[in-house]
Formats: C-alpha cells, sequence, structure tokens
C-alpha cells in the first residue's frame, strides 16, 4: 500500500487530506431538495408513503423495513420528492441546533415513497461525488460543525438550502470513495454491535438489581426461616415473624404539594427550598437535584408546604406515574406527588426499597382519564412487609453495598461505551478526509493520482 503524501486544505473543518484528491461544495456535485410535503391525508390526491424526521434522525439508512407513514401527495410532489437509491436526507430544522443535518442514505426504496417535511433531499447531479461517500462525510461531526453554526433559532432551528449548499467537503477519487464507504460500513457496525450489548449488560445490570431488591425486601436475608403467606399477590410469602400493614397505618400521609405562580418571579430566583417535581426522579435512593430552588419569600406567604427529612415521594400522576424516593432535607414539591412521612415501626430507607417493587405494579392499576392517576388514598392503602427494625437496617446496608457494586459496573460500562463512540466518531473523521488511509494504492495508480 501506497503511502499517501498530504497537504493542508486550509479549512479548519478538513484540516490535511491526501494530496491528490481535492475538496468541493455540495452545491457542486449534488442538487439540494427541501421536502413541504405534509403528513396530511387528501381525498383528491395519491397515498403514499413517507420518510420523516423520526425514520432519518433513528436509522442511518433507509429501506422498506421501516414502518413508513401513510400520507397523500400532489402529482407534482411524487415526481420531485420520490426516493431513489444513493440520496441523501438530512433533517433541517429541528428543537435543537446539534440535530440538524443529522444524514440517512436511501439504500433502498419503493414506489410512492416520499420525502417528508423537515427534511432536505441531497441527490448526485453527475455522479462524480456519491452519495454514500457524503452520507459519512455528514456523519464526521467535524464537518457537520459548519452546519450546526449555521442553524438559526431560538425554540427552534433551522437551516437555510443555501448553506447547506456551500458546506465544504473532502473529494476523493471514485474507487477510494468506493473504498472507505465499504471500510466504514463495516467498522462502525461492528463497533455498532459492541455498543449495543453493551447497553444490553447495562440493562441486565438492572434488571438484576430490581429483582435483588424484590426478593430482599420480600424474603428476608435468612434463607432458612419459616414463611407463611404474605396476603400481597405480587409478593407471595414472607417470613413468619414479619408483619403486613397498610402504607397508612406506618406513616403520616400529608397533603400533597403545590407550585407557586410562575408569574411571580421572587419564587424561583435565588432561592434557598429544595423543590421537586417528577422529573427529579432519576432512580437513585435520595432525590438530591431540586428542579428549582424556590425563595423564602414563598414560605413565608404560605404557598408552599415543607415536608420532613426522610420523607417518601411518589409519583401520583403522569407518564411517570409510581417512581419513588426519598428527600434527604426538608423540601416541598409540587401537586403530582404524594407524600408519606414513615412513622417509627419502619426504616425510611426500607420503606423505599420495598416501595420500589410497587414502581411497576402502581401504573397497571392506575385509574385513567386523560393521564393515569394514583391518589393518596389509594397509595395509602397498599401493603408493606415489614421485619423487625434491626432485620430492617441489615437489609438496607445489604441493598446499598450491591447497588454501589451495580454502580461501579454500569460507570465502567458506560466509560466503554463512551470511548466506543468517541473511537466511532474520531475513525469516520480520519477515514472521510484521508488521514486514515484504506484504499490500497498499486504503483501505477498512485503516479497517475498524484501527478
Amino acid at each position: 500500500m501506497m503511502k499517501y503524501e498530504y497537504v493542508n486544505t486550509g479549512i479548519e473543518w478538513i484540516g490535511e487530506i491526501p494530496k491528490h484528491w481535492n475538496v468541493t461544495t455540495i452545491k457542486k456535485e449534488f442538487q439540494v431538495i427541501p421536502s413541504n410535503v405534509d403528513k396530511k391525508t387528501e381525498d383528491d390526491e395519491t397515498e403514499v408513503k413517507l420518510c420523516n424526521y423520526v425514520d432519518v434522525y433513528y436509522n442511518d439508512f433507509i429501506n422498506p423495513s421501516i414502518d413508513f407513514m401513510v400520507a397523500s401527495a400532489t402529482e407534482n410532489e411524487i415526481n420531485k420528492f420520490q426516493l431513489r437509491l444513493g440520496d441523501v436526507l438530512i433533517t433541517k430544522d429541528s428543537e435543537d441546533p446539534f440535530d440538524i443535518a443529522v444524514p440517512a442514505l436511501v439504500k433502498q426504496s419503493e414506489d410512492k415513497l416520499l420525502c417528508g417535511y423537515h427534511l432536505s433531499m441531497i441527490r448526485s447531479i453527475n455522479n462524480r461525488l456519491d452519495g454514500s461517500f457524503l452520507f459519512w462525510a455528514l456523519k464526521d461531526e467535524v464537518i457537520a460543525t459548519q452546519l450546526w453554526r449555521e442553524a438559526c433559532g431560538v425554540t427552534r432551528w433551522a437551516i437555510a438550502s443555501r448553506h447547506i449548499k456551500n458546506s465544504t467537503i473532502p473529494f476523493p477519487p471514485k474507487p477510494e470513495q468506493i473504498a472507505i464507504v465499504s471500510y466504514l460500513s463495516k467498522a462502525c457496525v461492528d463497533l455498532d454491535r459492541v455498543v449495543e450489548l453493551k447497553q444490553i449488560q447495562l440493562i441486565n445490570l438492572q434488571k438484576q438489581l430490581k429483582s435483588l431488591i424484590h426478593h430482599t425486601v420480600t424474603k428476608g436475608l435468612n434463607p432458612n426461616c419459616e414463611m407463611i403467606e404474605s396476603g400481597i399477590d405480587w409478593v407471595g410469602k414472607v417470613p413468619k415473624h414479619w408483619k403486613v400493614e397498610r402504607l397508612k397505618d406506618i406513616s403520616k400521609i400529608i397533603e400533597t404539594g403545590s407550585t407557586p405562580p410562575t408569574t411571580v418571579y421572587e419564587y424561583y430566583e435565588n432561592g434557598t427550598i429544595p423543590w421537586y417535581g417528577p422529573s427529579s426522579f432519576n432512580g437513585d435512593v435520595y432525590l438530591s437535584e431540586p428542579v428549582k430552588l424556590v425563595n423564602e419569600i414563598a414560605k413565608q406567604d404560605g404557598e408552599l408546604k415543607m415536608f420532613e427529612a426522610g420523607s417518601l415521594m411518589i409519583i401520583g400522576i403522569g407518564a411517570t406515574i409510581g417512581k419513588t424516593a426519598l428527600i434527604s432535607e426538608p423540601a416541598s414539591c409540587n401537586q403530582q406527588l404524594n407524600i408519606f412521612t414513615p412513622d417509627e415501626k419502619i426504616l425510611p430507607e426500607y420503606l423505599l426499597f420495598f416501595m420500589k417493587r410497587y414502581e411497576e405494579i402502581i401504573i397497571q392499576i392506575a385509574q385513567f382519564t386523560t393521564l393515569p392517576i394514583f391518589n393518596q388514598t389509594r397509595c395509602g392503602s397498599l401493603n408493606v412487609a415489614i421485619p423487625p427494625k434491626k432485620e430492617q437496617r441489615e437489609i438496607i446496608d445489604f441493598l446499598n453495598e450491591e447497588i454501589n457494586k451495580v454502580k461501579i459496573a454500569q460507570t465502567k460500562i458506560e466509560k466503554q461505551i463512551e470511548v466506543l463512540l468517541l473511537y466511532k466518531m474520531s475513525l469516520i473523521h480520519e477515514v472521510v478526509t484521508g488521514k486514515k488511509q484504506v484504499y490500497g494504492l498499486s504503483k501505477e495508480k498512485s503516479k497517475l493520482q498524484t501527478a
């Protein structure tokens, strides 16, 4: 393999490229076609399938295996936006500027499969620069930065077609484009497979931990103790010396929280009181990151109710209904949370571990209107299996130790995933800019290309 000789392009996001390569702009090699095909179905139009924003955002490659949306389009729209093999689709507007110009390559199309709204279609006009190479070039986040910088907006960001057209990309000879596409297609699939396996490991760790918590708070730590029926369907048998009581009989039920009016800015500026909502729940035992810090004036005005450290908070409405956590210091919360302060019979952390199992059950037994609801009265009727205090402490210590082990393993796996993803980003950049050579040149070809 002949080694490349390099020259500096003078372009920050490309840097050096092989001497026999060029740089070009998208408009010199491709047609940029922003789509305006909406998601409506009109009686006087032809039925079509739409490749939409989410299809591009979540898929590198477009093919008929994707479940495309059915809509309708005019004959003119069908002729203009019908997808073809080798087309590159990119997101042209989004809620995040870094989600601009996310690419997907059309690997297979079908009749009447159109490019949908919020996307631009990029199509080769002379076949000198292949769409599959452009796809990988736009996957290079270093190259994509020039598009992110041109995105305009406040709550929603968009990029104009002229900025897409004027974007600069490397231009290798066609045989090298093919070699680059072939190399990256295999290398990135292999890397993605390893990342997927690591993500499955994370999921399995959480499943194992949930199973361990469930078993420990229902069967205890002594496998030889005598067991009796608990009377709780999902629990089954518990140690004979344990008691089963309703949540409301082992805790003080407190009226739920409130939300101070957002028009009174003093409540939310330079505050000192932790205030929680459903978004504060991150799976940890204790809530540690309040959404807002509400000012003392709110407390003085009686707008907020304060809850004791060690109180149990359970989300009682919405998509995350049933999630449970404790507060480590006096705090307030909004009206979506149900609050219970444990009495002397039960340690807060043990109660939290037991109630964690209810997270999956509450959503199944909640009342539904427009949103699932599980109020304080229904929460208070939930049964809890309670060991003696000494045994509660042993269970807490055991589970905290196991949780720490899982967190260490999670951190290690997450770091591995981060390294793999960073390597993938670096690899794409090195290959599409020619810094990593993946095309074997014969001496004769090398002479021709460097002449």
